[in-house]
C-alpha cells in the first residue's frame, strides 16, 4: 500500500495528511482538526474526550478511525488518529466551531485537488508554489525549488531507465552525489542545519539549491552518455556528476571567502525575515 506524506495548509496552520495510493483517499491527523478548529490548549486532551463520549454514544465514525504514523513535532514518527475525509466531515459536526464551515470547503478542495493531480502531475508543481508562499518562503527560493523537483525527477527517471531499484538504491546514489559535491552525507548534512525528520532540500539557501541541482543535472547527463549497466558503475556516475557541482562550490567559495555549506535553515531564514519585517 504505497502511502505519501504531505503538509497542508489552513488559516497559517498545518494540518498532517497522508494519501493512500491504493485506495485513492487521503487520511488526515484529527489532532491537527482539532488545534485548527478549537481554541483548546491540549488538543489531544479534547480529542480524547470527544472520542470518549461519541463511543458511549454509540458513534461508529469514533469506532472506524485508526492510528497511522505521522511525523510529530519532534520530528520523530509517531502513530496518531487520522480519519478519512468522509470521516471527519461526520466528526466536524460534533466540535462547535466558526470555522467549521470554511474548514469542510478546504477539506473537499483538496481531496478533489489530489484527484485532479494524479491526472495532471503538473499540478502538483502549482500547489507546491502555493504552500511554500504560505509559508513565507521568497519568490526567488521558491523558483529553485520548484526547479530543483524537476531535476530531481529527470535524474531518479534515468535511474530507473537503468532499472534501479527506488528506495535503498536510490538513498546511495543520492548520498554519493551530496558526498561528492559538498563534502557531507546527507546525514551529516542534516545535522549540521540541526534537522530530525525534515526535508534537507527545503532548508537548502539558493546557492545550495543551484549545486544540488548542478550535482543531480551532471550526474543525469553523465549517465544519458555513459549508460551504466549495473549499480556499481551508476555509483561512479553519481560521484562524477557530484564533483562537476564540488568544482564550482570551491571555485565560489575561493572568491568570496565564505562556505557555501553551512547550519542555516529555512526555519532560521524564514524567522530572520520576520523580524525584519516588524
Amino acid at each position: 500500500m504505497k502511502k505519501q506524506d504531505a503538509i497542508q495548509i489552513f488559516e497559517d496552520k498545518k494540518v498532517r495528511t497522508l494519501w493512500d495510493e491504493k485506495q485513492e483517499k487521503w487520511y488526515i491527523s484529527i489532532v491537527d482538526v482539532i488545534t485548527v478548529l478549537t481554541s483548546s490548549v491540549d488538543p489531544t486532551a479534547y480529542w480524547r474526550k470527544l472520542k470518549q463520549r461519541l463511543k458511549a454514544e454509540g458513534n461508529e465514525t469514533v469506532t472506524n478511525c485508526h492510528g497511522l504514523k505521522m511525523q510529530a513535532i519532534d520530528g520523530k514518527m509517531r502513530m496518531t488518529d487520522v480519519a478519512d475525509t468522509e470521516q471527519l466531515f461526520r466528526l466536524i459536526q460534533s466540535i462547535p466551531s466558526p470555522k467549521a464551515e470554511p474548514f469542510k470547503l478546504w477539506l473537499a478542495q483538496i481531496a478533489s485537488e489530489r484527484l485532479d493531480e494524479m491526472q495532471d502531475p503538473e499540478l502538483t508543481i502549482d500547489r507546491a508554489l502555493e504552500q511554500y508562499i504560505q509559508l513565507g518562503y521568497s519568490e526567488s527560493w521558491i523558483n529553485q525549488r520548484l526547479k530543483s523537483i524537476e531535476i530531481r525527477k529527470e535524474l531518479t527517471d534515468e535511474w530507473k531507465k537503468r532499472g534501479l531499484k527506488e528506495g535503498q538504491q536510490f538513498a546511495i546514489l543520492t548520498d554519493i552525489i551530496t558526498k561528492a559535491w559538498a563534502d557531507k552525507t546527507t546525514k551529516e548534512y542534516k545535522i549540521l542545519k540541526g534537522l530530525k525528520k525534515e526535508n534537507l532540500r527545503d532548508n537548502m539557501t539558493n546557492t545550495e539549491l543551484i549545486l544540488n541541482m548542478l550535482a543531480e543535472a551532471s550526474a543525469k547527463d553523465i549517465s544519458a552518455a555513459v549508460n551504466p549497466e549495473t549499480f556499481e558503475e551508476s555509483k561512479k556516475v553519481a560521484k562524477q556528476g557530484g564533483n562537476v557541482a564540488k568544482v564550482a562550490r570551491k571555485e565560489l567559495e575561493a572568491r568570496t571567502g565564505k562556505k557555501v555549506v553551512t547550519s542555516l535553515n529555512a526555519k532560521n531564514t524564514l524567522q530572520l525575515k520576520k523580524g525584519k519585517n516588524h
